[in-house]
């Protein structure tokens, strides 16, 4: 799998994406989470991509300063209760372990879990043991993730065996007592 196909894999993930809309207040651009009402300052995004909803359908740009949006090489201005959307950011410690996976591991990882219901964007929690082992010639260990889609938790254990021979062995188990076990063995 090369690095194109697993960025697609990703970025069609369910859950990816805070939608809402944004408003101009007392000279600044506000964003109002459609999800949570919160509401927050759009500057906080500058320079990180969003989408924008126009014409029946999403278009993608890089936030700018002052409620400007890059959109293929133009720039485009926000008008009040524009509908957008910002990527959400992936945990720092599942974005590393997802980039050490083999693409066979990485592939099987996210179907499984896709198929359970569950993102990669939905995980609150993972702790990723192979940054601790990464200079090491004989890896072993368990990474640990929760992932929570507000409708269940889904708590992933990731037990890995790194030398000459390669073990992983993914184990999902739901708040529901279902359990799925993945295990990839490669020389």
């Amino acid at each position: 799998m090369k690095n194109q196909q697993r960025a697609k894999l990703i970025e069609f993930q369910t859950r990816a994406f805070t939608k809402g809309s944004v408003e101009y207040i007392n000279e600044q651009w506000i964003f109002f989470d459609e999800g949570t009402e919160d509401a927050s300052m759009l500057e906080e995004y500058n320079h990180q991509e969003i989408e924008i909803f126009s014409f029946n359908r999403w278009r993608k740009g890089i936030l700018l300063e002052d409620g400007k949006v890059n959109i293929s090489d133009s720039v485009h201005f926000l008008s009040n209760d524009d509908t957008i959307r910002i990527r959400k950011h992936l945990v720092f410690a599942l974005e590393e372990l997802l980039n050490e996976l083999s693409d066979d591991c990485f592939y099987q990882f996210i179907t499984t879990l896709n198929s359970m219901k569950f993102s990669i964007y939905d995980c609150i929690y993972c702790y990723n043991h192979l940054t601790f082992v990464k200079d090491e010639k004989r890896k072993n260990g368990v990474n640990m993730m929760i992932f929570d889609n507000e409708e269940g938790l889904c708590s992933v254990n990731h037990h890995f065996f790194y030398n000459n021979n390669n073990t992983d062995r993914f184990e999902f188990t739901l708040n529901t007592g279902k359990r799925m076990i993945v295990e990839k063995l490669t020389s």
